[in-house]
Formats: structure tokens, C-alpha cells, sequence
């Protein structure tokens, strides 16, 4: 919930009344939750792999084997060897998920070492940690953002105009484009990136990124 409330903390500060949100991941979790909770602020949604709103209450029903098998690193994390574990290899991670992430992306180590650097960052570790143990209950969240989290459990529709996006060749776990149509209830447009485009869709097929923000703004 900190994730989405950072952001309009931000537009206060540059007196931004409303903007586009756009994002992919955790980025595009938070536009989501900015559109469904403070559509005043956003004028317009670009989401990679559409409605990313869950809650923990919908975590802790569980997966089929396949499913949980796609998320093994929430059970890593969950343990200290885990949190050790990605202390010591967090640039081995990071490239072991852009592989298996985006299977068809050839990218060179100059281009990930430019990425890799932000996993230096000090509280890099305790986020991401804290993130994938929040969601699977075993962490306790902010408790000033307990109201706002029981709003995004009920499964908020988002009503500003809004794209979708999503590669052909995302291997990450992701919902299919069917499953979240009716979670969006304006102006909506779902578009499916070819071309062996994985899951970091800005980064992968940034034109096409960039044209769902210019076209979302033409309502």
C-alpha cells in the first residue's frame, strides 16, 4: 500500500493535481491501486498485465502445484535463509528472473548491469523481502493503511480510461486478459505485444509502451 501512496505524496509535492500512471510489476500494481482508490488523481491507467490489485486475504487461498511452483521465491523469501540468500546473490537472482521472465530476450550484460545497480541500494533487501512475506501473511503491514488495504480486498473496478498490455512471451506468472476485463470499467482497450516481447514490457517494446500513453490520453 506504501507503493501507491508514495506516488500522490509525490504529486502533492510538485503540485500535480492528476496525471497518466503507467507501469509493469510492482509498478503497475501501484497505477492500479492509485486508479481505483484516487481516480481524481489519475487521469488515465497504462498497465502491464492488466488488474495486479490483490490483497492478502486472496493470497492465502492456494495455488494448483503449477501456480505455486511459478511463485517459488515467495517461499525462499519467506525464510532467512532466503533473505540471506538473496543478501549474497541478489544480481544472480535478478538475472535469473530476467531469463526465465522474458525467455526470448537476448539482452547483454551491459544492458542488465545498468538495472542491476538499483539492487545496491540499502533498503533494496528489506523491501523486497518484506514485499513477498507481506503477501503471503507472514510479515504485518503498516497499520495506518489497514482501511485502505480492506478497500483493495473487496476488488475495486477502476473507472478512468485505461490500456492494457501484455508480451507474447512473458514468462512470468501472470492473469490472463479475460480474467480482469470486467475490473475496468471506462474506456478500455487491451493491446498483446508480439514479437518474443517478455515481461519487462517498457523496457523490451518501448514504443509500444510509450504509444499506449499518448493514446490513452487522446480521450
Amino acid at each position: 500500500m506504501a507503493l501507491a501512496v508514495d506516488p500522490t505524496a509525490f504529486m502533492d509535492a510538485l503540485e500535480i493535481p492528476d496525471a497518466i500512471v503507467a507501469g509493469f510489476d510492482w509498478g503497475a500494481r501501484t497505477a492500479a491501486i492509485v486508479a481505483a482508490l484516487w481516480p481524481e488523481r489519475c487521469k488515465a491507467l497504462v498497465s502491464v498485465s492488466g488488474y495486479l490489485i490483490g490483497s492478502r486475504e486472496a493470497n492465502r487461498l492456494p495455488l494448483p502445484p503449477r501456480g505455486e511452483l511459478a511463485w517459488w521465491y515467495q517461499f525462499y523469501f519467506a525464510t532467512e535463509r532466503g533473505r540471506a540468500g538473496y543478501a549474497q546473490y541478489r544480481n544472480d537472482f535478478g538475472k535469473l528472473v530476467w531469463q526465465t521472465a522474458s525467455p526470448k530476450r537476448a539482452f547483454d550484460d551491459a544492458t542488465f548491469a545498468r538495472s542491476a545497480a538499483a539492487f545496491q541500494n540499502p533498503d533494496h533487501v528489506d523491501i523486497v523481502i518484506h514485499n513477498y512475506r507481506w503477501r503471503i501473511g507472514v510479515a504485518d503491514g503498516e497499520p495506518r493503511f489497514d482501511d485502505l488495504e480492506a478497500r483493495l480486498a473487496r476488488g475495486p473496478v477502476i473507472s478512468v480510461p485505461t490500456i492494457t498490455l501484455e508480451g507474447d512471451a512473458n514468462g512470468a506468472p501472470h492473469p490472463d486478459a479475460a480474467s480482469y476485463r470486467a475490473k475496468f470499467t471506462g474506456r478500455y482497450e487491451h493491446r498483446t505485444v508480439t514479437g518474443g516481447v517478455g515481461h519487462n514490457l517498457p523496457q523490451e517494446a518501448p514504443r509500444a509502451f510509450a504509444q499506449a500513453v499518448i493514446d490513452v490520453d487522446a480521450s
